[in-house]
């Protein structure tokens, strides 16, 4: 994918797939996301880790984004 690296900050709602985020100073890509109920969502990454985020969980996350392509907000 093309594109430039910017830093993120991701909560339940705004995560996606292939967010690089930062957990007890490891970091994880989310590989796949399933919903757990309102405002949870249960992340797994690529290591096959998987990790629980709530509707108060805020997390830092590297994405990829295509400066070209108008953003969705």
């Amino acid at each position: 994918m093309k594109g430039v690296v910017v830093s993120v900050e991701v909560d339940a709602h705004t995560v996606r797939r292939g967010d690089q985020i930062m957990v007890g100073g490891q970091a994880f890509t989310v590989h796949d996301m399933a919903a757990l109920g309102p405002g949870r969502k249960r992340l797994v990454f690529g290591s096959g880790e998987s990790f629980v985020m709530t509707r108060t969980t805020v997390l830092w996350a590297a994405r990829r984004v295509d400066p070209r392509r108008r953003q969705h907000h």
